[in-house]
């Protein structure tokens, strides 16, 4: 009887256990979004307004007006189930001319490169008759094919866009009349007002056309690529989709892309008057093999903003270009030993008689005030602290809206500095808060997040006041009660070198400190990044944790978010750093009571790719096995833009890039290796992985390699991403 009882009670407590334990994360569910947070898309403040703004429906299928005060619908600016002449069922995205009073759709998206796309574009009048009434009746663009970065002129009568390398203009008022700005433009020689393949990856734009203020002219960075060298990678028939052209005779993508050291587009910068049709060059004084990132007209007509770098990319020059008398006048040098960070050129508001400017001339990212003459006014924000993102200004007030990491180098913050310089913090949550600002800046929409928090979103007035909560994904916290999923948590570390990294882990739910884990490490370890943050998310890494590994991520030296001196110290040296850190990382797990220091992988994606063979060619033997997915393998392989900011080029830097080359110390290489890698990957070419592959091969070292047929960067469509982490997942369950 004593023996039943024993046993009663102890299937009572497996029972009770059984129920308290949550479901296991089931890799299909972190693959598919199951755990994702809920996000608000397309959403614009509307010009011209200040207390609405606009939001693309669930089903986008409708564009609907609501207020910044009570988050609450006001109207349905645009519904194709109920607009005339509408042959469209969704809607992919839209903006608005100037003043409001037009909505541009773009159906048929697409995409070309990361950023650039065509699109079928419709235009809406949002205008009312003195009856109140809106006409209701979409209008196509243009008949002459799809289109790219579509702009209104600043007074709403007209459109300027990009076909086939050339500018178009529709004038509105002429009956939707197009005529042709440019003549020039053909595939793989010239391009008009859009980026060229380098351009687009690394200054991160697809627009460079711009009116004037009072609507006479355009404005347009014109690249001649013809004599930058080509790459072509193969296309097969595949599948998701299926090429049937190639079904029996593959074909290939050729474009134009700038490796290090070799030869840059030209660039050069026009403007053509509307009236006369008189196009013009601007006398801009560039270096040879200079940039122009970015082309915008201040609030004067006669001052077209010109930025410019320098191939090292360590000079910054803002011109302000007559767009008639073609000269550019110096306003602004910024300059730094190193290198000036890309983000320098959205951070640039004109506004009347000033601009902002950012610079980490302090040895931080930091916001500056100038007049139009190019005379400092004030330095708006300081300290040793990161400005993250310049939010916007109120001109009526004076104020500065912005947002930083002081608090913490993992966290984000949004704030505003009054015209006394009173500094005010708005959010008021710990963790990682981003804020878009009404178009009086009188009212933001936040999106917050943490560790254990998925996203809140919150409409808040401008002294950071929550007028309204409009998502909490609740739901999504419900369910996650339900698993059992590990967590993250930060932690600290120093190095034998006397270095304090940041990182995170995350160790299995029925973690026993008595046992002995396997780690699998993630990192990107690329400048500037940060993948040790404070913010929600599950990820193929969580699902590992699950599967009782530990998890670990640590930023190393030449990431963000801590200044320019910890940021910048790998220059000239990219990966020998980074990858001495990630083997401290390793070795300081290693001496934790409850990890099987035997049992240490490494793996990463793209910069994180190429960490990982150079973190287990460091040579110090300490990692089992490694994933290195679309890795850069020599720099010599790699973009001019992105290369030579961080490298110089391979003429000037030869020993930098024979010591930053993965290739070079594959002789080094220690533990099981797979490669992995898209064979049309436009971004890091499928060229890096066959020469390493080789170069193994030669050196006698067996290693395990996955090839995704026609998948670019990304490696996606169809059944391919579930496949690729079915293939991480069992390499690491073999191995480990």
């Amino acid at each position: 009887m004593r023996k039943i009882r024993t046993i009663w009670v102890a299937l009572v407590c497996l029972v009770s256990l059984t129920i308290q334990a949550g479901q296991p994360l089931q890799l299909d569910d972190v693959l598919n979004g199951s755990f994702a947070a809920k996000n608000i898309y397309g959403v614009i403040p509307i010009p011209g307004d200040g207390e609405h703004y606009s939001q693309l429906s669930a089903d986008r299928t409708r564009i609907v007006k609501y207020s910044y005060k009570t988050g609450k619908e006001v109207e349905v600016l645009f519904d194709t189930q109920k607009a005339r002449k509408c042959t469209f069922k969704t809607i992919d995205s839209y903006s608005f001319a100037p003043d409001g009073s037009t909505l541009l759709i773009a159906t048929e998206t697409k995409a070309i490169y990361r950023h650039s796309y065509t699109a079928v574009h419709y235009i809406y009048s949002l205008r009312r008759s003195v009856e109140g009434n809106i006409n209701n009746i979409v209008e196509k663009l243009s008949d002459g094919g799809p289109q790219q970065v579509p702009v209104f002129s600043p007074d709403g009568s007209m459109i300027a866009f990009v076909r086939d390398n050339n500018i178009f203009l529709v004038k509105r008022h002429f009956n939707n009349s197009e005529s042709q700005v440019t003549e020039d433009g053909k595939r793989n020689e010239i391009i008009n007002g859009a980026p060229d393949w380098v351009y687009e990856e690394e200054f991160s734009f697809n627009r460079a056309l711009e009116f004037s203020p009072d609507s006479k002219m355009l404005a347009f960075i014109r690249w001649d690529e013809s004599q930058v060298q080509s790459y072509t990678f193969p296309l097969f028939a595949g599948a998701a989709p299926t090429h049937d052209a190639f079904q029996k005779y593959p074909g290939s993508y050729t474009y134009k892309y700038p490796k290090t050291g070799e030869v840059n587009s030209k660039v050069s910068v026009h403007t053509f008057d509307i009236k006369s049709r008189v196009t013009r060059k601007m006398n801009l004084p560039l270096d040879e093999g200079g940039y122009i990132p970015r082309i915008r007209f201040t609030k004067d007509a006669t001052k077209l903003a010109i930025m410019t770098l320098n191939r090292h990319q360590n000079r910054f020059d803002l011109y302000f270009a007559d767009p008639r008398s073609t000269v550019c006048k110096l306003i602004l040098r910024d300059e730094d030993d190193k290198y000036i960070k890309e983000d320098v050129f959205d951070q640039i508001h004109f506004y009347d008689n000033n601009f902002t400017f950012v610079s980490e001339r302090s040895g931080y990212n930091h916001l500056y005030w100038y007049n139009l003459n190019g005379g400092l006014v004030k330095q708006v924000t300081g300290g040793n602290y990161e400005m993250k993102e310049f939010l916007g200004y109120d001109e009526a007030t004076s104020t500065f809206y912005f947002s930083s990491n002081e608090e913490s180098p993992l966290r984000k913050a949004i704030y505003k500095i009054d015209a006394k310089n009173r500094k005010t913090k708005l959010s008021t949550m710990a963790g990682t808060n981003s804020a878009q600002f009404s178009s009086n800046m009188k009212y933001y929409m936040n999106r917050y997040t943490s560790l254990d928090t998925p996203t809140i979103i919150t409409l808040n007035d401008n002294n950071g006041k929550t007028l309204v909560t409009l998502l909490d994904n609740k739901e999504l916290v419900g369910k996650l009660k339900a698993y059992d999923i590990p967590r993250k948590e930060f932690f600290q570390f120093t190095t034998t070198g006397g270095i304090q990294l940041n990182g995170y882990m995350m160790k299995p739910t029925d973690f026993d400190a008595t046992r002995k884990y396997p780690v699998l490490m993630y990192q990107y370890s690329g400048p500037g990044s940060q993948q040790v943050t404070d913010r929600y998310g599950i990820s193929w890494e969580t699902y590992m944790a699950s599967q009782g590994y530990v998890v670990v991520c640590v930023d190393g030296r030449g990431t963000g978010g801590r200044g320019a001196d910890f940021e910048k110290c790998t220059y000239m040296n990219l990966g020998v750093k980074e990858a001495r850190d990630q083997v401290e990382t390793a070795l300081y797990m290693g001496q934790q009571s409850y990890v099987d220091k035997d049992r240490i992988a490494i793996w990463g994606w793209s910069f994180g790719g190429y960490m990982t063979l150079m973190s287990m060619s460091e040579g110090t033997p300490v990692f089992k096995a490694g994933i290195a997915v679309a890795a850069v393998t020599d720099w010599n392989y790699y973009d001019t833009v992105y290369g030579e900011r961080f490298m110089r080029t391979p003429q000037e830097n030869g020993p930098g890039y024979k010591e930053s080359s993965a290739m070079n110390r594959a002789d080094k290489l220690h533990g099981r290796l797979l490669l992995v890698h898209g064979m049309a990957d436009d971004n890091v070419h499928f060229q890096n992985v066959a020469e390493y592959a080789e170069t193994l091969v030669q050196l006698g070292k067996q290693f395990d390699m996955q090839i995704y047929t026609n998948r670019d960067h990304s490696i996606y469509g169809g059944n391919t991403r579930k496949h690729l982490y079915t293939r991480l997942t069992n390499f690491l369950k073999e191995n480990l």
